[in-house]
């Protein structure tokens, strides 16, 4: 067998192992997406986080790559076998601009429950796999479009990523120092929340629907939306005249002396988060403080005591801070970089965080109590399993050869 050929087969193994009926210790594969299938089209960002989600929790996930992505490097993502959110797929790499591609994608969409759309408006209209040309030819196909600003709007064909879907929903102006500009907060709330995340919803809410009905249904994932509904807490506050359109003047926003974070003598951290009474009164016992001296509520002290608290965190070392607050009573935690975070006891008592094929990643979540999700099969690189796809699909091999020899389709 060629290295080529051996590469492949480990590939099909495990991802077969993956989509297999059965988990690792031969029990039948309960994961409440088993018997669902998907198919991706090939994005970044939060399409594949949905994808993530829905393969975790028993999904077969397919994949379609364009043919020039196979061999090449994701210029995002990097190699494939690092790129954690591609786990548990398998890829087919189609060209769709030719008849026979745009058939192939056709034929495997019909088959499939779930379609995930991560372009902007209008792309797969032009391709000529609009969802509900689609959905004609299934009806009751789910199709999850996840964009940036959704599928209508003045803004709905513009480009876009988390920052600017984060400053045009109002959530980025609030994060950040007051005397700096604003600071995002790596791409988590708009990409992953308020994109992948929503959409994992959306489609777990029309598949069960979709008991009831027979009919499937469009999905308008927007960024925008999700992270305007994220922020349903903060119009909460600002409705009450509890919040002030200034960075770093509120109660979540760095604001309070009692929910922020302070650097130590060791140039570490500590994240302070004594929201409650119990906890601020624990928080100031345990620093030699009077909570009388100091009213949690009094807004016109907070700055006064933020310079305390600076001036006092710094005369010790993290490690001394860990100790001083061990109990958890005062809610007060030294910030972990991420190659520290797999030493936390509590990630790694709960195998919040697993090392697959040598690579550290999250672990499925939510956890369910008798159906939790797991994670497949390695990530594949593009066209990893073209021939394979394409068997399933009827094709002969001299069939599959003569489509890989025309350049409609690529394997690895």
């Amino acid at each position: 067998m060629s290295p080529r050929h051996s590469d492949r087969a480990e590939h099909s193994r495990v991802n077969h192992s993956a989509r297999g009926q059965r988990d690792d210790l031969g029990n039948a594969d309960q994961r409440p997406f088993n018997g669902v299938t998907a198919v991706e089209m090939a994005g970044i960002g939060p399409g594949p986080f949905a994808g993530m989600m829905l393969s975790d929790f028993g999904a077969e996930v397919i994949r379609i790559d364009r043919t020039d992505r196979v061999g090449v490097d994701h210029p995002l993502m990097g190699p494939s076998k690092t790129d954690v959110m591609s786990r548990g797929r398998r890829s087919i790499a189609l060209d769709l601009k030719r008849p026979e591609g745009m058939q192939l994608a056709i034929q495997l969409i019909s088959q499939a429950d779930v379609l995930i759309d991560p372009f902007r408006p209008g792309v797969m209209e032009r391709l000529g796999l609009a969802p509900h040309e689609c959905m004609r030819r299934k009806p009751d196909l789910i199709v999850a479009r996840v964009t940036g600003w959704g599928q209508t709007g003045p803004r709905a064909k513009f480009p876009g990523h988390d920052i600017n879907y984060l400053a045009r929903a109002g959530a980025l102006s609030a994060m950040g120092a007051p005397d700096q500009v604003p600071a995002p907060p790596l791409n988590l709330v708009a990409d992953f929340g308020g994109g992948g995340m929503l959409a994992a919803f959306g489609i777990a809410a029309a598949l069960l629907e979709r008991t009831r009905s027979g009919r499937g249904q469009v999905i308008d994932a927007a960024m925008i939306d999700g992270v305007s509904s994220l922020m349903a807490s903060i119009y909460g506050f600002r409705a009450g005249g509890r919040w002030r359109d200034a960075r770093s003047d509120n109660l979540l926003d760095g604001g309070a002396p009692f929910y922020r974070c302070y650097a130590t003598a060791s140039g570490d951290f500590v994240a302070v988060g004594a929201l409650e009474p119990e906890f601020y009164a624990s928080l100031l016992k345990a620093l030699d403080l009077n909570v009388e001296e100091w009213p949690q509520n009094d807004r016109a002290r907070w700055a006064n005591l933020t310079a305390l608290l600076t001036d006092v965190f710094a005369t010790h070392p993290a490690e001394h801070w860990a100790e001083v607050f061990a109990d958890g009573s005062a809610c007060v935690s030294v910030v972990a970089t991420l190659a520290e975070s797999h030493e936390e006891p509590q990630i790694a008592q709960r195998d919040t965080l697993v090392r697959r094929d040598g690579v550290q990643q999250p672990a499925p979540a939510p956890r369910l109590e008798r159906t939790p999700g797991r994670i497949g099969g390695v990530p594949p690189v593009a066209g990893a399993d073209t021939e394979e796809i394409l068997t399933e699909l009827g094709r002969s091999p001299a069939a599959i050869a003569g489509l890989e020899r025309d350049g409609v389709v690529s394997q690895a």
